[in-house]
């Protein structure tokens, strides 16, 4: 057996002769359980917040994406259309237009998007699941609100009553030169809301959505002009492959995006986010590990005539330095390793039975991931080792021949 790893083993299993040094070592150890378990559950928390955050972009945002590189909006044939559908990956494809307009109900108004969807485009997202009461409804004239846009116009549901919707007709000049030859300077549409739906706020008041030939009436645009097609693939389908297919249908005027792509500011936000709590965390380990210097320190205090007669029967000084080098490596490694287990089973407990709650009925998101576990024992590890490397270079020679 390695000689400096049997000696730091005997010394990590056997207590020393002053109670101080064993206070201060199981104070150690435990700082480095508690602080391991800490950043492997915020890790995990972090991880759940995220995936429940993006969740909600998620419902209305398709696997991909086109979208025009220039202008508002593109044209796509019927060929293309053909094309699209045959492309091997490709389950399914929803075309919409969308324009920011003026919603009015009586005397209260909003600014807001009106989306033009086709058929496809309940099969393609998750909007489904969104809708907390009311139906997209089977007239041409109907639309689907936001919960938030609902609140603000008070619209009745399924009413005679009209919400209107108002948008800037097409053309060019200054607004008030169209008013001055036309009293009418506007296209408007009346929608009667035949559903609510409820996601997050932002995105509750940002969309009405109606049919897409009705939209593209309001806006003035042809059946083949769209302002995206919203893509959705099989399963275990290679995104890369499937975007470089529509890429080469749709041509150089059109850009697909990713999910990822499509949130890059929102998946910055939170990366970086994550970062800083990791980094946070990381620093408290820091300082709790100065504890393993002290406690290595006072170790070699402890054990200092068993160094000098360790040093007599010929242990070279690199040798003792090894000792206590490999002491604290396996107090941190352990004790980190006991953290993340018990780290592991808080938030399993949660997973389970989701004893801590956000609201009544919404426990805690949280995520096991394993490259959290990584993660923390890997920070535990590097930090032991250069707070391990620290205190054996109190050993010298000097100090064993005294």
């Amino acid at each position: 057996m390695n000689f400096p790893l049997y000696i730091a083993k005997r010394y990590l299993r056997s207590k020393s002769s002053q109670n101080a040094v064993n206070i201060i070592n199981f104070i150690t150890f435990l700082v480095i359980v508690i602080g391991s378990a800490a950043l492997f559950i915020v890790l995990s928390a972090f991880a759940g917040l995220k995936t429940f955050s993006l969740s909600f972009s998620n419902t209305f945002d398709p696997d991909l994406k086109a979208s025009p590189t220039i202008g508002k909006h593109f044209t796509i044939s019927a060929d293309q259309e053909a094309q699209l559908g045959q492309i091997k990956g490709l389950a399914n494809f929803s075309k919409e237009l969308e324009e920011r307009a003026y919603l009015t109900y009586k005397e209260k108004s909003t600014i807001a998007y009106i989306k033009g969807v086709d058929q496809n485009y309940r099969a393609v997202t998750g909007v489904d699941s969104t809708l907390i009461f009311g139906n997209w409804g089977s007239d041409v004239y109907n639309g689907v609100i936001g919960i938030g846009i609902y609140n603000l116009l008070g619209v009745p549901i399924n009413n005679r009553t009209t919400m209107e919707v108002l948008v800037p007709k097409p053309g060019e000049g200054s607004f008030s030169q169209q008013g001055f030859n036309n009293p009418k300077p506007y296209d408007d549409l009346s929608l009667v809301v035949s559903g609510v739906y409820a996601v997050e706020e932002s995105l509750d008041k940002k969309y009405v959505f109606a049919r897409l030939p009705l939209v593209q009436e309001l806006l003035q645009k042809d059946s083949t002009q769209v302002s995206g097609i919203n893509f959705k693939l099989m399963e275990n389908t290679s995104a890369e492959d499937v975007r470089g297919s529509i890429n080469a249908v749709l041509g150089d005027n059109v850009s697909v995006l990713t999910r990822r792509q499509q949130n890059t500011s929102l998946y910055r936000m939170l990366n970086t986010e994550n970062l800083a709590t990791y980094l946070i965390f990381t620093l408290v380990l820091i300082i709790a590990l100065f504890n393993v210097v002290g406690a290595i320190i006072m170790m070699i205090l402890d054990k200092q005539q068993n160094s000098k007669t360790l040093f007599s029967l010929g242990t070279t000084i690199k040798e003792l330095r090894r000792i206590y080098f490999i002491q604290g490596l396996l107090v941190t490694s352990f004790g980190g390793l006991m953290g993340v287990a018990l780290g592991i089973l808080l938030i399993g407990s949660q997973l389970a039975f989701g004893w801590l709650k956000i609201t009544p009925s919404l426990a805690y998101p949280v995520e096991f991931n394993a490259i959290n576990m990584v993660i923390v024992i890997g920070t535990i590890v590097v930090l032991g080792v250069i707070s391990s490397k620290i205190a054996s270079s109190r050993i010298n020679e000097k100090l064993v021949s005294a």
